[in-house]
């Protein structure tokens, strides 16, 4: 007789948005159950099944029809109450998600969310606590550390290819249109601040991980931060006024003297390959890094341009450039994170990115907007469980 296949239930709350439908919905957990599965070191696989959960029963009964969901609810309670449940995602705005993580805590589900984990530092570091206590395997999206570029990037920097490393220069962003004659890409509470919009919270949550893995803990932070576009145009076609920052421009330091400067802004046109841009500089070498591509330049090959006003430049400086091979099958960040994290809750075991980690970064986003309002470079204190 076959054994039967085992199975991961998931609650998935929040995925009638932009980011929780395609990203996690879509492209992650309806695609490993595509695929078979989840595959284990073994070889076995386990096979997941997502019950969409939300306040829209309209959208999610069209979503769960479209790709074949059984299971769908707008009784967060009655899912969690569900043994049948092993994991809570959580993908909801942000002023909702500390209650129902709690309670999915309180029920005995690995939970696995994302960021920002919490409005408020304490918040989120009491969510960090609590989850200590439930005995779950808990995770926070870790989505740009499994982009190709920053795999890639991150390899540069295990094998020592900078030498010293001096510092980190990223770019990120694109112009978001106003809403009033092209509609906006980005949902309107993106750009109101009371309904927990800010690109501030929204990207120095990201920033904080990446710099914690690329370079090491963020020990300074001096930001500015600015509402760019004072007036916007909402889903309906009628003015608001955009009350949160939509640009913020960020200088870290890190130890042994390693400075990063990070520009966020949705009110900015792409000269660039790729929307987001990391270069690393270091005493024997450089990279640039994207959501996909990595080129380097060692210290050996690099040219010796000369300033001359007076005459055009003739050298064309991206192709002195090489690239770094992926050398390995770099799918789906999103993902790829997912299947690890599963993988620690059918193993017991943590997962590396847990709240904890996901407190820092809401506490990188406070302390910059700390900073914007007092014009001061602030310390980021070492958050102690």
């Amino acid at each position: 007789m076959t054994e039967p296949q085992r199975r991961l239930t998931i609650a998935m709350n929040g995925v009638t948005g932009r980011m929780g439908y395609r990203q996690h919905l879509l492209r992650s957990v309806l695609a490993i159950r595509a695929d078979g599965g989840l595959e284990l070191p073994d070889g076995s696989r386990v096979q997941v099944e997502p019950v969409l959960v939300g306040r829209n029963a309209e959208k999610l009964a069209a979503i769960a029809q479209q790709h074949d969901v059984a299971g769908w609810s707008v009784d967060l309670d009655a899912v969690l109450a569900d043994p049948a449940v092993d994991v809570y995602f959580d993908a909801q705005v942000t002023d909702r998600r500390v209650a129902a993580t709690k309670k999915a805590l309180a029920a005995g589900k690995h939970v696995y969310m994302e960021k920002p984990t919490a409005e408020t530092f304490d918040a989120a570091v009491d969510l960090a606590s609590v989850a200590d206590q439930a005995g779950v395997t808990v995770g926070v999206v870790h989505d740009k550390l499994f982009l190709p570029g920053l795999v890639k990037l991150r390899r540069l920097v295990d094998q020592g290819f900078f030498g010293r490393i001096l510092s980190l220069r990223g770019e990120f962003g694109y112009w978001v249109f106003d809403g009033e004659v092209q509609p906006a890409q980005r949902p309107s509470w993106n750009y109101r601040l009371e309904d927990g919009g800010s690109i501030t919270i929204d990207m120095f949550c990201h920033w904080n991980y990446v710099l914690e893995s690329l370079l090491g803990p963020v020990r300074t932070v001096a930001a500015t931060v600015r509402t760019h576009l004072a007036e916007r145009w909402d889903e309906r076609g009628r003015p608001y006024p955009a009350t949160a920052d939509d640009a913020a421009y960020g200088t870290f330091e890190m130890d042994a003297g390693v400075v990063a400067q990070i520009n966020s802004s949705w009110c900015v046109r792409v000269h660039r390959d790729e929307l987001v841009e990391f270069q690393i500089d270091g005493t024997e070498g450089s990279a640039v890094a994207g959501l996909t591509r990595c080129v380097a330049q060692h210290g050996a090959q690099t040219p010796k341009p000369l300033w001359d006003p007076d005459v055009p430049t003739s050298e064309r400086f991206r192709d002195q450039w090489l690239d770094v091979p992926a050398n390995a099958s770099l799918g789906n960040g999103f993902r790829t994170q997912w299947e690890q994290f599963l993988q620690d809750v059918l193993a017991g075991r943590p997962h590396r990115y847990d709240l904890w980690s996901g407190a820092r970064g809401v506490q990188l986003a406070e302390l910059g907007l700390e900073s914007a309002r007092s014009g001061r470079r602030l310390a980021v204190p070492e958050v102690r469980r």
